[in-house]
């Protein structure tokens, strides 16, 4: 399956670095990425699948034509900027301590009464 858009956000973090090489190393078939950060790393170069991307501002209008963002910017920038994504009809896959984590009770295997 070929992703048309994917954002990084913190792609100059640890983190946001490691997704990069992970998602590389895995063969993700990617038409454009848009790697994300704050003012202090925006224009930090970054090498994906042979080419030399740019990084760029973390904005409000980051999102408008991005299908996936993967958010590893820390807990305040996921709070501001996911709902701003998903607005943009953005799916947010997010790597932070924003919200707490989702309890599937619908999903824990069940025994059956006897």
């Amino acid at each position: 399956m070929m992703i048309r858009h994917l954002a990084v956000v913190g792609a100059t973090g640890a983190v946001g670095r490691e997704v990069c090489i992970i998602l590389e190393e895995r063969g993700l078939l990617v038409e454009r990425l848009s790697l994300l950060s704050s003012i202090r790393s925006a224009g930090t170069k970054i090498s994906f699948n042979g080419h030399t991307l740019t990084v760029r501002e973390l904005s409000d209008h980051s999102f408008d034509g991005v299908d996936y963002a993967i958010f590893s910017a820390g807990g305040e920038r996921s709070k501001h900027f996911a709902p701003i994504a998903t607005k943009a009809g953005t799916v947010v896959i997010d790597n932070s301590s924003a919200w707490p984590p989702i309890r599937r009770s619908w999903c824990r295997k069940s025994t059956p009464a006897m």
